[in-house]
């Protein structure tokens, strides 16, 4: 889970802020109502991702919170009651995310939004593309305090190479116009016959005082334009938005993509996305691996402790897989408290390796709610190899799972495939 610091000496503000957060999960959230207590909260825990910060303290009145967070470089969303000179010239002299005015009630949750704004853009990808490359860190400085990850190219060309071989997801290009090789408005052509405003944004930048430059960036794909020379805010400010604006897309489609219990991938999905990487495994010769999991006596869990533990349960199953397996493995439930894993660039030695920790891992996971503490066992089914479908290898796994379950429970069974011998 991330971890946000709030720090704010208002007892009402506290309290609202915690309702608010309390909406979103992932999330552990430390409270401070003094600077000499996040201090020792900073101290404590070294890995806090972001900070909502009251800028005006009983025991830090002139934003030393500020200066405390910036030292350990935590990225950080101001409060303030005001915005009156004084304020004005401590939020300008720190170097803030942002700042929001506690004026009325709606402000807890748009702070509380930008937060969660700076939490996601920790896995979010932009790319700047600029030949020049003093105008790239200067872009890169300027982002640095949204927290996104950046990835570099000096020209258009470069650019698409590193879209074709890249494994991380690009939500973002920033590129300059006039490039050498390929220059903005190619590469946001060729961008946009492969990738829909749904899945990728771009900004273009430009100096140019031709007008017609902006109207050809927007007609062939741009979503938005930023005239150099430009200033810190308004690059923060547009990539942010542009940022939100994917991630309002990706919502929309894991609605319809995920299952609603576990956030898992659905059926439907998976088999839209493996049968694409069966394919192009089959196309290159590769082995891949099909694990179908389930958890042993699982009927008893809700006889004896009822559904909403049951439940409880099979949202433990996600978690176990997900601190046990790669970003790119594809995990979904089938229904029930069975999850089927597909797995690619894996040897079967490292497969066996693999789900023998996580067998382990659920026979040591202890799941406490108030005061029941509990815990379950799974079996699992695994095809390996080189097979005719996907079909194929999915009904070896429910075989190979068949044979965990008959053979005692709480192991581990794999069959290995080649069809081509």
């Amino acid at each position: 889970m991330k971890k946000i610091l709030v720090v704010e000496d208002s007892s009402t503000v506290l309290t609202m802020l915690k309702k608010e957060f309390a909406k979103h999960e992932n999330i552990e959230v430390f409270y401070a109502q003094s600077y000499e207590d996040a201090t020792k909260i900073v101290n404590k825990n070294p890995d806090i991702k972001t900070a909502l910060l009251d800028i005006n303290l009983p025991d830090a009145p002139n934003g030393e919170i500020v200066a405390l967070a910036n030292l350990h470089t935590i990225p950080t969303v101001v409060l303030t009651g005001t915005l009156d000179k004084n304020i004005r010239n401590i939020i300008q002299k720190k170097d803030i995310a942002g700042y929001i005015i506690k004026d009325k009630p709606s402000s807890i949750t748009i702070a509380v939004k930008n937060i969660m704004s700076i939490l996601n853009n920790y896995d979010t990808t932009v790319m700047i593309v600029e030949d020049s490359l003093t105008y790239r860190n200067i872009l890169k400085t300027m982002l640095a305090k949204t927290n996104v990850r950046i990835i570099e190219a000096k020209d258009g060309q470069e650019a698409l190479e590193i879209f074709k071989t890249t494994k991380e997801k690009i939500s973002l290009v920033i590129t300059d116009y006039e490039m050498p090789v390929m220059d903005g408005l190619d590469l946001t052509i060729k961008l946009r016959e492969i990738y829909g405003k749904d899945e990728l944004s771009i900004i273009a930048i430009s100096s140019s005082e031709d007008k017609s430059v902006i109207d050809d960036f927007l007609t062939f794909g741009a979503n938005d334009f930023i005239v150099k020379p430009f200033s810190l805010s308004e690059v923060r400010l547009r990539t942010v938005l542009n940022i939100e604006s994917i991630h309002l897309f990706e919502k929309i489609s894991n609605m319809a993509n995920r299952d609603f219990l576990t956030g898992s991938y659905n059926r439907r999905y998976f088999f839209e996305s493996a049968n694409a990487k069966f394919a192009k495994a089959n196309r290159n010769s590769s082995a891949l691996a099909l694990a179908t999991i389930d958890i042993d006596k699982f009927k008893n869990i809700n006889d004896t402790y009822g559904h909403d533990v049951g439940d409880i349960a099979i949202k433990e199953i996600k978690k176990v897989l997900d601190r046990n397996l790669r970003e790119y493995d594809l995990v979904a439930r089938f229904g029930g408290e069975e999850f089927c894993i597909l797995l690619e660039d894996i040897t079967c030695k490292d497969l066996k390796n693999l789900f023998e920790r996580i067998r382990v891992d659920f026979e040591k996971n202890i799941i406490k709610i108030d005061t029941l503490e509990f815990k379950y066992t799974v079996s699992t089914g695994i095809a390996y190899g080189i097979f005719d479908s996907l079909e194929e290898m999915l009904k070896i796994s429910d075989e190979e799972l068949y044979k965990s379950k008959e053979n005692g429970r709480n192991q581990v069974n794999i069959k290995t495939q080649d069809r081509r011998i």
